[in-house]
């Protein structure tokens, strides 16, 4: 793959993407931008693990049937992905754009599931906001996780419930049907971890009665 020129994509706190050609594929390269806050020893050791946790997570995701961009080059030195371009809204844009609860239900309970799926596996997102989830099949299809490098492939209880603690949060502040949209979600979810919802549910309750009050 040649040296990237085009001008990013995307530009987050932590990383820029670019469009880059991979052997024919139309890919994105996502490379950690560095910080000059931080001392330059901590920042590439930062870069380089959440590269590589990120690389992990993607591969682990997939092998528990949850949909995330392939990964198809990683560079840690360069702390730098190369990673499957993947079509589609993200949950934010869906939200923003429809009140059909006939679109919105199913869609909002997919997502349910699939990171369902993530947690029963032992995996949290760490990061988990609408733009992070896309659905790639349209709208109700299956959705896309992505930005997983604030996350763990061995998560405990408390990172579960921050998950869904971000996911309630989230969907009541961008729609008015919020609430019912988070039921809809919790269905889903008790689909996708049929054994361990109710413990994860009622530690994101705690994480919501902590941050109320604090």
């Amino acid at each position: 793959m040649d040296e990237p020129s085009a001008p990013p994509v995307s530009r987050g706190a932590e990383a820029s993407l670019r469009r880059v050609d991979w052997l024919g594929l139309a890919a994105l390269l996502k490379e950690r931008d560095s910080k000059s806050y931080r001392p330059k020893a901590l920042d590439d050791r930062l870069r380089r693990e959440r590269t590589r946790t990120e690389a992990r997570l993607l591969v682990d995701a997939r092998r528990l049937g949850v949909r995330t961009p392939i990964l198809y080059d990683i560079d840690l030195p360069r702390h730098r992905l190369v990673l499957e371009e993947l079509p589609g809204p993200t949950l934010k844009q869906v939200l923003e754009t429809s009140e059909d609860p006939a679109v919105l239900g199913p869609t909002v309970r997919a997502f349910g599931a699939g990171l369902g799926r993530l947690h029963a596996g032992g995996i949290s997102h760490g990061d988990l906001t609408s733009s992070n989830v896309l659905f790639p099949d349209g709208p109700g299809g299956a959705p896309a996780f992505i930005d997983l490098s604030m996350g763990s492939r061995s998560a405990g209880i408390e990172e579960l419930g921050i998950d869904l603690h971000l996911v309630e949060a989230d969907l009541k502040a961008l729609h008015a049907q919020g609430d019912a949209l988070f039921r809809h979600f919790l269905a889903g979810y008790a689909e996708g971890n049929p054994s361990g919802h109710e413990a994860v549910r009622a530690r994101a309750k705690a994480i919501r009665g902590r941050v109320r009050y604090a």
